[in-house]
C-alpha cells in the first residue's frame, strides 16, 4: 500500500516566488528563511524518499472564481498548467500529477468518507501551492515529485470548521494507505501564519500566536479544532483562516507524530512559518 511518510505545515506568501525567480534568497532579507528548507530537501529527497505530495492549499480566486468557489476541490489530471495571477506566467514547469492516485483519492472521499468535492480534471495552480513547492523540492527543468493538489476555501464564507478540516486529513491518510501501490506520499498543509491584509487592521501580526499554533499543532491539535472561525481571526487576522490547512496535513499523521523541524520568520505583515512532521513509528 501507499504510505503517508511526511506532513509539513508551511507558508505560501506569494512574494517568496519573485524572490526565486529572480534568484535573490541569498539576500540578507531573505536567507535566513531560505537556510531553513535546506534541511527540509534533504529529509523528504533523501531520508523519506518522497514520491508524490498531496498539497492543501487555497486559490486566491485565480483559478477558481467567487461566483463558482468550491469547499473542496481535487485534482484529478496527469499535469496541472502554472496559472497567471495578473503578473504573467512565472517561469516553472508545469506541475506533475499522478492521475492514477489521484482519481482514487477522489472516490475513497466521495464513496468512503461521504466528503463531497470538486473533482478537477483541468486546473491550473498558483502561489498557493508553487510556493511550498518551490520551497521543499528542487526545480530546474522538471520537479522530482507527483502532486495531488487539495483546493480548500479558506476565503467565501461559509467556509469549513477547523474539525472539518482535520477530519478531511484523517480521509485522506486512509484514503492514500488503501491504495494499491507503493509510493511515499507527504502531505503539506499551507497558509498564514497571522496576517490581515484589509480594514483597520491591516498589517496585524501577532507572533505569540504563530508561536503557539505550532506547539499544539504538534502537541494539542484537538484544541484548535475546537476553535471557531472569529476566534482564530481575532488572535491572528482575517487572512489566517488558511492555517485551517494545516490541521488537515496533522489528521493525516497519526496521533503521537513528533516534529523533525521548525522555523519562524516575520521580516513584513505576515508570519511565516514551518513545520515538519513525522509518525512516531
Amino acid at each position: 500500500m501507499a504510505s503517508i511518510v511526511a506532513g509539513i505545515g508551511t507558508s505560501h506568501v506569494p512574494s517568496i516566488g519573485a524572490i526565486i525567480d529572480n534568484g535573490k534568497q541569498g539576500t540578507p532579507e531573505w536567507k535566513l528563511l531560505f537556510d531553513a528548507y535546506e534541511p527540509v530537501k534533504s529529509w523528504l529527497s533523501d531520508d523519506r524518499k518522497v514520491d508524490a505530495v498531496i498539497v492543501i492549499y487555497n486559490d486566491h480566486a485565480c483559478d477558481f472564481s467567487f461566483s463558482k468557489y468550491p469547499t473542496f476541490a481535487v485534482g484529478a489530471a496527469a499535469k496541472y498548467a502554472i496559472a497567471d495571477e495578473g503578473f504573467g506566467v512565472r517561469p516553472l514547469p508545469s506541475i506533475k500529477g499522478d492521475l492514477a492516485l489521484s482519481s482514487h483519492i477522489c472516490r475513497h472521499l466521495v464513496y468512503e468518507e461521504e466528503f463531497d468535492i470538486t473533482v478537477c480534471k483541468d486546473m491550473a495552480v498558483e502561489h498557493g501551492l508553487l510556493v511550498p513547492m518551490n520551497l521543499c523540492f528542487p526545480h530546474q527543468e522538471d520537479w522530482p515529485v507527483k502532486v495531488i493538489p487539495v483546493k480548500v476555501n479558506v476565503l467565501q464564507h461559509p467556509i469549513p470548521t477547523a474539525l472539518r478540516c482535520y477530519k478531511l486529513g484523517k480521509a485522506l491518510r486512509r484514503a492514500v494507505e488503501s491504495y494499491d501501490g507503493s509510493q511515499n506520499v507527504a502531505i503539506m498543509g499551507t497558509g498564514g501564519m497571522s496576517h490581515q491584509l484589509h480594514g483597520e487592521r491591516f498589517g496585524h501580526l501577532n507572533s505569540d500566536c504563530d508561536s503557539w499554533f505550532p506547539d499544539k499543532i504538534e502537541n494539542d491539535p484537538a484544541s484548535i479544532c475546537e476553535m471557531t472561525h472569529h476566534e482564530l481571526m481575532k488572535e491572528a487576522g482575517a487572512e489566517a483562516m488558511e492555517l485551517i490547512m494545516w490541521l488537515t496535513m496533522r489528521g493525516a499523521m497519526t496521533p503521537d507524530a513528533k516534529r523533525i523541524h521548525r522555523n519562524y520568520y516575520a521580516p513584513m505583515t505576515t508570519g511565516m512559518g514551518l513545520v515538519t512532521m513525522q509518525d512516531a513509528a
